[in-house]
Protein backbone atom coordinates (compact mmCIF):
# COMPACT_ATOMS: atom_id res chain seq x y z
CA UNK A 1 0.00 0.00 0.00
CA UNK A 2 1.29 3.16 -1.04
CA UNK A 3 0.60 6.32 -2.16
CA UNK A 4 2.84 9.14 -4.55
CA UNK A 5 2.91 12.63 -4.83
CA UNK A 6 4.27 15.16 -7.03
CA UNK A 7 4.53 18.80 -8.50
CA UNK A 8 5.86 20.99 -10.24
CA UNK A 9 7.57 19.12 -13.25
CA UNK A 10 6.66 22.43 -15.49
CA UNK A 11 5.89 20.31 -18.27
CA UNK A 12 7.13 21.92 -21.89
CA UNK A 13 8.65 21.26 -25.52
CA UNK A 14 11.47 22.70 -24.56
CA UNK A 15 12.13 20.47 -22.29
CA UNK A 16 11.93 16.69 -23.30
CA UNK A 17 14.08 15.07 -20.50
CA UNK A 18 11.51 16.01 -18.14
CA UNK A 19 8.81 14.48 -20.26
CA UNK A 20 10.60 11.27 -21.01
CA UNK A 21 11.57 11.26 -16.92
CA UNK A 22 7.91 11.64 -16.24
CA UNK A 23 6.89 8.83 -18.97
CA UNK A 24 9.72 6.45 -17.26
CA UNK A 25 8.46 7.07 -13.39
CA UNK A 26 5.21 6.60 -14.38
CA UNK A 27 6.40 2.90 -15.46
CA UNK A 28 8.35 2.43 -12.87
CA UNK A 29 6.62 4.11 -9.98
CA UNK A 30 2.86 4.52 -10.33
CA UNK A 31 1.57 1.63 -11.89
CA UNK A 32 -0.71 -0.17 -9.74
CA UNK A 33 -0.15 1.97 -6.81
CA UNK A 34 -3.18 3.30 -4.17
CA UNK A 35 -2.93 6.83 -6.17
CA UNK A 36 -0.79 9.61 -7.21
CA UNK A 37 -1.43 12.70 -7.09
CA UNK A 38 0.46 15.61 -8.83
CA UNK A 39 -0.14 19.29 -7.06
CA UNK A 40 -0.02 21.68 -9.66
CA UNK A 41 2.29 22.96 -12.16
CA UNK A 42 2.13 19.81 -13.61
CA UNK A 43 2.65 21.85 -17.11
CA UNK A 44 4.58 25.58 -18.06
CA UNK A 45 1.63 26.73 -19.14
CA UNK A 46 -2.05 25.91 -19.80
CA UNK A 47 -4.37 27.73 -21.92
CA UNK A 48 -7.08 25.70 -22.57
CA UNK A 49 -8.20 21.64 -23.09
CA UNK A 50 -8.64 22.98 -26.88
CA UNK A 51 -4.93 22.60 -27.36
CA UNK A 52 -4.48 19.43 -27.35
CA UNK A 53 -0.60 19.46 -28.38
CA UNK A 54 1.46 16.45 -29.16
CA UNK A 55 2.99 16.58 -25.73
CA UNK A 56 -0.17 17.06 -23.78
CA UNK A 57 -2.08 13.89 -25.84
CA UNK A 58 1.31 11.88 -24.98
CA UNK A 59 0.59 12.95 -21.46
CA UNK A 60 -2.98 12.00 -21.23
CA UNK A 61 -2.24 8.83 -22.81
CA UNK A 62 0.63 7.77 -20.30
CA UNK A 63 -1.38 9.07 -17.42
CA UNK A 64 -4.31 7.25 -18.73
CA UNK A 65 -2.50 3.37 -18.79
CA UNK A 66 -1.81 4.07 -14.99
CA UNK A 67 -5.37 4.57 -14.09
CA UNK A 68 -6.24 1.31 -15.88
CA UNK A 69 -3.35 -0.40 -13.70
CA UNK A 70 -5.82 0.44 -10.89
CA UNK A 71 -4.04 3.37 -9.82
CA UNK A 72 -6.32 6.40 -8.84
CA UNK A 73 -5.34 10.09 -10.21
CA UNK A 74 -5.84 12.93 -9.05
CA UNK A 75 -4.76 16.69 -10.79
CA UNK A 76 -4.18 20.01 -8.72
CA UNK A 77 -4.34 23.18 -10.36
CA UNK A 78 -0.67 25.68 -9.93
CA UNK A 79 -0.54 28.92 -10.68
CA UNK A 80 0.75 27.98 -14.53
CA UNK A 81 -1.67 25.35 -15.57
CA UNK A 82 -5.12 26.36 -13.46
CA UNK A 83 -7.18 26.66 -16.18
CA UNK A 84 -6.94 22.18 -16.81
CA UNK A 85 -10.50 21.06 -17.18
CA UNK A 86 -12.74 18.48 -16.81
CA UNK A 87 -11.98 17.34 -20.12
CA UNK A 88 -8.10 17.00 -19.87
CA UNK A 89 -8.76 15.30 -16.46
CA UNK A 90 -11.02 12.94 -17.94
CA UNK A 91 -8.90 12.37 -21.12
CA UNK A 92 -6.23 11.04 -18.51
CA UNK A 93 -8.58 8.94 -16.61
CA UNK A 94 -7.80 11.22 -13.46
CA UNK A 95 -10.01 13.49 -11.12
CA UNK A 96 -9.45 17.17 -10.66
CA UNK A 97 -9.04 18.55 -6.96
CA UNK A 98 -9.87 22.11 -5.63
CA UNK A 99 -6.81 23.71 -3.69
CA UNK A 100 -7.24 23.02 -0.84
CA UNK A 101 -8.14 19.52 -0.49
CA UNK A 102 -8.23 17.76 2.48
CA UNK A 103 -7.87 13.46 2.32
CA UNK A 104 -7.60 10.72 4.45
CA UNK A 105 -4.04 8.96 4.18
CA UNK A 106 -4.66 5.74 5.55
CA UNK A 107 -6.26 7.51 8.67
CA UNK A 108 -4.45 10.56 8.97
CA UNK A 109 -6.25 13.86 7.82
CA UNK A 110 -3.93 15.54 4.87
CA UNK A 111 -4.43 19.22 4.00
CA UNK A 112 -3.21 19.28 -0.22
CA UNK A 113 -2.46 22.76 -1.76
CA UNK A 114 -0.15 23.56 -4.47
CA UNK A 115 1.03 25.90 -2.31
CA UNK A 116 0.98 29.64 -4.33
CA UNK A 117 -1.58 30.97 -2.20
CA UNK A 118 0.59 30.62 1.32
CA UNK A 119 3.24 33.15 -0.04
CA UNK A 120 1.14 36.21 1.31
CA UNK A 121 3.90 38.38 1.33
CA UNK A 122 4.15 38.33 -2.19
CA UNK A 123 0.88 41.01 -2.74
CA UNK A 124 1.49 41.76 -5.77
CA UNK A 125 1.28 38.21 -6.78
CA UNK A 126 -1.68 37.09 -4.62
CA UNK A 127 -3.37 40.46 -6.46
CA UNK A 128 -2.76 38.81 -9.62
CA UNK A 129 -3.19 35.33 -8.80
CA UNK A 130 -7.20 36.64 -7.34
CA UNK A 131 -8.29 38.19 -10.87
CA UNK A 132 -6.78 34.65 -12.57
CA UNK A 133 -8.94 32.74 -10.55
CA UNK A 134 -11.71 34.72 -11.12
CA UNK A 135 -14.45 32.73 -13.05
CA UNK A 136 -15.45 35.87 -15.13
CA UNK A 137 -11.97 36.26 -16.63
CA UNK A 138 -11.41 32.62 -16.97
CA UNK A 139 -14.99 32.25 -19.15
CA UNK A 140 -13.89 35.13 -21.43
CA UNK A 141 -10.39 34.33 -21.46
CA UNK A 142 -11.16 30.86 -22.99
CA UNK A 143 -13.37 32.13 -25.41
CA UNK A 144 -10.27 34.18 -26.86
CA UNK A 145 -8.87 32.41 -29.74
CA UNK A 146 -6.35 29.85 -29.28
CA UNK A 147 -3.64 31.97 -31.25
CA UNK A 148 -4.48 35.15 -28.93
CA UNK A 149 -4.31 32.92 -25.53
CA UNK A 150 -1.25 31.31 -26.60
CA UNK A 151 0.68 35.29 -27.36
CA UNK A 152 -1.29 36.40 -23.54
CA UNK A 153 0.77 33.06 -21.96
CA UNK A 154 3.77 34.12 -23.69
CA UNK A 155 3.76 37.46 -22.24
CA UNK A 156 2.74 36.45 -18.76
CA UNK A 157 5.53 34.01 -18.53
CA UNK A 158 7.63 37.19 -19.87
CA UNK A 159 6.44 39.85 -17.47
CA UNK A 160 6.90 36.78 -14.14
CA UNK A 161 9.96 35.80 -15.15
CA UNK A 162 11.24 39.92 -14.93
CA UNK A 163 9.52 40.34 -11.84
CA UNK A 164 10.74 37.72 -10.01
CA UNK A 165 13.99 37.88 -10.52
CA UNK A 166 14.13 41.46 -8.11
CA UNK A 167 11.56 39.64 -5.64
CA UNK A 168 13.90 38.67 -2.61
CA UNK A 169 13.67 35.11 -1.58
CA UNK A 170 11.84 35.41 1.62
CA UNK A 171 9.13 36.93 -0.16
CA UNK A 172 8.24 34.35 -2.52
CA UNK A 173 8.62 31.54 0.68
CA UNK A 174 5.59 30.54 2.29
CA UNK A 175 4.40 32.49 5.05
CA UNK A 176 4.47 30.69 8.39
CA UNK A 177 1.52 32.23 10.31
CA UNK A 178 -0.85 31.43 6.52
CA UNK A 179 0.63 28.23 6.88
CA UNK A 180 -0.63 27.62 10.60
CA UNK A 181 -3.75 29.50 9.76
CA UNK A 182 -4.71 27.26 6.89
CA UNK A 183 -3.89 23.78 9.28
CA UNK A 184 -5.88 24.98 12.15
CA UNK A 185 -9.15 26.17 9.95
CA UNK A 186 -8.93 22.51 8.37
CA UNK A 187 -8.28 20.80 11.60
CA UNK A 188 -5.34 18.69 10.28
CA UNK A 189 -1.64 18.41 11.18
CA UNK A 190 -0.32 17.52 8.18
CA UNK A 191 0.15 19.40 4.80
CA UNK A 192 1.88 18.98 1.81
CA UNK A 193 2.39 20.94 -0.65
CA UNK A 194 4.42 22.27 -3.84
CA UNK A 195 5.35 25.76 -5.48
CA UNK A 196 7.96 27.01 -4.04
CA UNK A 197 10.63 24.38 -5.20
CA UNK A 198 12.25 23.54 -1.77
CA UNK A 199 11.85 20.12 -1.00
CA UNK A 200 11.84 19.97 3.07
CA UNK A 201 10.02 18.53 5.83
CA UNK A 202 9.13 21.09 8.45
CA UNK A 203 8.37 20.74 11.84
CA UNK A 204 5.83 23.26 13.36
CA UNK A 205 2.89 23.54 15.82
CA UNK A 206 -0.70 24.01 15.11
CA UNK A 207 -3.86 23.31 16.61
CA UNK A 208 -2.05 23.26 19.94
CA UNK A 209 -0.01 20.25 18.58
CA UNK A 210 2.72 19.17 16.63
CA UNK A 211 2.35 19.32 13.31
CA UNK A 212 4.46 18.78 9.88
CA UNK A 213 4.51 20.50 6.47
CA UNK A 214 6.32 18.38 3.36
CA UNK A 215 7.21 20.72 0.71
CA UNK A 216 7.62 18.80 -3.03
CA UNK A 217 10.31 19.33 -5.05
CA UNK A 218 10.48 20.43 -8.80
CA UNK A 219 11.76 18.72 -11.95
CA UNK A 220 14.17 21.04 -13.08
CA UNK A 221 17.31 19.17 -12.17
CA UNK A 222 15.87 15.92 -10.73
CA UNK A 223 12.87 13.52 -9.98
CA UNK A 224 11.25 14.36 -6.91
CA UNK A 225 7.96 12.41 -5.21
CA UNK A 226 6.90 12.02 -1.48
CA UNK A 227 5.89 8.17 -0.57
CA UNK A 228 3.53 7.75 2.08
CA UNK A 229 2.23 4.28 2.89
CA UNK A 230 0.87 3.23 6.10
CA UNK A 231 3.70 1.55 7.30
CA UNK A 232 6.32 4.33 8.11
CA UNK A 233 6.77 7.86 8.15
CA UNK A 234 5.98 9.93 4.98
CA UNK A 235 9.65 10.26 2.77
CA UNK A 236 10.91 12.44 0.30
CA UNK A 237 12.99 10.71 -2.72
CA UNK A 238 14.77 12.08 -5.51
CA UNK A 239 16.95 10.92 -8.34
CA UNK A 240 18.77 12.50 -11.03
CA UNK A 241 17.06 13.52 -14.46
Amino acid sequence: MITRFISDLHLEEARPDITDAFLAFLKEKAMGIDALYILGDFFEAWIGDDEKTPLQNQVAQALHEVSDSGTALYLMHGNRDFLIGEDYSRRCGATLLPDPTVVDLYGTPTLLMHGDSLCTADEEYQKFRASMRNNQWQQMFLQRPLADRQMVARQLREISMAKNQGKAETIMDVTPEEVVREMEEHGVQRMIHGHTHRPASHQLEANGAPATRIVLGDWAENVWWLDVSPDHEPALKKQPL
